[in-house]
């Protein structure tokens, strides 16, 4: 089983959407077949929730069998529920609302106006995950967990230099005084992140190209927090040719 990083690298941003929806699409489809159900963790931002849309569009959606999937998220902003920074507002207007879903596959963290504070959100989160991940695991080992990267190297709400991105006991942690508005959110540890089979990265744009080159130059994930994303059986970067200045052109992969 291999755990190595690729980088796969596109002309434009365009491209990069169009082939990761496709890979999400087949990649799915045969961990449907494999295993009889697909857990997939997604991420908000302009290319996650762009990824999204294509798949809503793609030829392909409706070959998959959708009531086998299950969607989480690797954070969230701590915003009411009908807020528009919601990454579950997102992709639910970009995909899921499109889909046959059941309501019970879709796992939302709460949010403000749910009736729990920020701190009771995180355990109820972390207790979803627990339901999930049978007699052993404190979560269920996501198929496909989709990244984005900051231009400050931080993925889900796992900011550099906080304590979050050293937490390795609790599955879920509320995020107070983030760097990035806005201040409160709820996020995935790394551990949980990293017991992921496969860790997609997307990354689009030269404001990425610093923190990408760090990642793969191997910063400590205290300081890079991309750095430390490696799922079981792959890790992948796939970014457009803007993010990729700074990469070595030896970890440039010719294919998946």
């Amino acid at each position: 089983m291999s755990n190595e990083r690729r980088v796969l690298v596109y002309p434009d941003k365009n491209a990069l959407v169009e082939s990761v929806s496709a890979r999400f699409l087949s990649k799915t489809a045969d961990v449907i077949r494999d295993r009889g159900v697909a857990h997939v963790c997604l991420t908000g931002g302009t290319v996650g929730i762009a990824v999204l849309a294509a798949v809503s569009t793609s030829p392909a959606r409706d070959a998959l069998d959708w009531s086998k999937v299950h969607f989480w998220w690797g954070d969230e902003r701590w915003v009411a529920g009908a807020s528009d920074d919601r990454n579950e507002k997102q992709a639910r207007e970009a995909l899921l609302d499109g889909l046959d879903v059941p309501a019970g596959n879709v796992h939302a963290f709460p949010s403000t106006d749910g009736g729990l504070s920020l701190d009771e959100a995180a355990d109820a989160y972390a207790s979803e995950l627990a339901s999930f991940g049978g007699d052993e695991l404190a979560a269920p080992r996501f198929d496909i967990t989709f990244l984005g990267v900051g231009p400050d190297g931080h993925i889900a709400s796992l900011f550099p230099d906080r304590e979050g991105i050293r937490e390795t006991e609790r599955t879920v942690i509320a995020v107070r005084n983030s760097p990035k508005p806005p201040p409160e959110r709820l996020s995935l540890t790394r551990p949980v992140l990293n017991a992921s089979a496969r860790i997609w990265l997307v990354l689009s744009g030269s404001d990425k190209a610093s923190a990408l080159g760090l990642a793969l130059a191997g910063a400590s994930y205290t300081e890079v927090p991309a750095a430390g994303a490696k799922g079981r059986k792959r890790t992948v970067f796939f970014v457009d040719r803007d993010a990729s200045a700074e990469v070595p052109e030896r970890l440039i992969a010719q294919d998946y």
